[in-house]
């Protein structure tokens, strides 16, 4: 049994397997709702039901709070059609956005990298190639556990056969230690996707500026490549942040595309004091930004991905320095483990 579910503002209409989500099923239709944990935690998918009865299904009361019931809301990553419906969803048009249906694919893994002493590269080879938007993520499902975990995926988009996770450890995690000590060249792994609405905004033809800390590289790399690969003229910055040179990864890489592309200018920032032999930037990409930039960050796009602290540090630099809402970007994913107080999307904004 299925039913059909017509989404506004777009008037778009997808069929949804009984038992499948509202956001499932729209994702791997191609068509977009807002999201980001897909697990009924965070509340990004919130939309509200025009027609019909839905199976609310296991939303947490932080995320849906039973008077948002009563008002006829409910998470579209949890939600399940009893009937046909309609829903209204907050979207906004973007003409830089593509519609690319979410897929299962198989694959083998044919690398295995350590980055850092924490940062593992793990190369997938999939069975047939992933259309996705650089910049956006994959669910990567692990054996032994029943949610698939999110990674960015760090490879160009003009690379579709073989893509690359960059996975940090988190010591007192449940999945990334299984995976740092249990993946092999040769396992065979599912990954499903593409996620995500990050992407570089092509047809603004502004400057870009790339912030990244830790794992957080990973989208800034697939965009960056993205597009020096395909012949962007824009200004290209990135500033990436580590705690020392053992965690600076891909650096010969960036340093390297620095030399071929007189448009990209790599910016490495060390936030350990105690590294006398760096010659490079000290202290937090956030000042590093605002010194190289003079602190006016006007007229330029800002692709933000990294830790919270970071993060929030970098809005309120580039906000200081004339860049505001509309011009800076995001990456949202977050597991079980992010979703906490501290890492909540502040009520002042829309989109960051």
């Amino acid at each position: 049994m299925s039913y059909q579910v017509e989404i506004e503002p777009t008037g778009d209409v997808v069929e949804v397997q009984d038992g499948q989500t509202i956001l499932d099923a729209a994702l791997r239709q191609g068509v977009y709702i807002p999201h980001a944990c897909s697990h009924g935690l965070c509340g990004t998918c919130k939309v509200e039901i025009l027609e019909g009865e839905v199976d609310y299904g296991a939303a947490s009361p932080f995320a849906l709070m039973d008077m948002e019931k009563d008002e006829g809301k409910c998470l579209a990553c949890t939600a399940t059609p009893m009937e046909d419906c309609a829903i209204e969803a907050d979207i906004d048009e973007d003409p830089d956005a593509k519609s690319i249906p979410v897929k299962d694919f198989m694959g083998t893994v044919v690398e295995v990298k350590d980055l850092t002493p924490r940062i593992k590269g793990i190369f997938i080879e999939l069975d047939e190639e992933i259309e996705f938007q650089a910049g956006q993520y994959v669910q990567y499902h692990v054996p032994g556990f029943e949610e698939p975990r999110a990674f960015s995926l760090c490879n160009s988009s003009n690379d579709k056969k073989i893509v690359e996770l960059n996975i940090s450890l988190v010591p007192d995690g449940e999945a990334t230690p299984w995976i740092h000590k249990n993946v092999k060249v040769g396992a065979r792994r599912k990954v499903s996707g593409p996620y995500g609405r990050f992407f570089v905004r092509e047809s603004a033809q502004k400057p870009m500026i790339f912030f990244a800390g830790g794992s957080g590289l990973s989208s800034p790399k697939s965009m960056i490549l993205e597009q020096l690969e395909n012949g962007s003229k824009q200004e290209i910055t990135l500033f990436h942040g580590a705690r020392n040179e053992e965690e600076l990864y891909y650096a010969d890489l960036f340093r390297d595309l620095e030399q071929k592309h007189e448009n990209f200018t790599y910016v490495p920032v060390l936030s350990d004091e105690d590294t006398p032999s760096w010659e490079g930037k000290k202290g937090f990409v956030n000042d590093a930004a605002k010194e190289v930039f003079e602190n006016d960050f006007s007229g330029k796009k800002a692709y933000l991905c990294g830790p919270p602290p970071m993060i929030d540090a970098c809005i309120t630099t580039l906000m200081r320095g004339r860049l505001y809402e509309k011009d800076i970007y995001t990456e949202k994913f977050f597991s079980k483990a992010d979703l906490n107080a501290e890492n909540q999307r502040s009520p002042l904004f829309k989109s960051i």
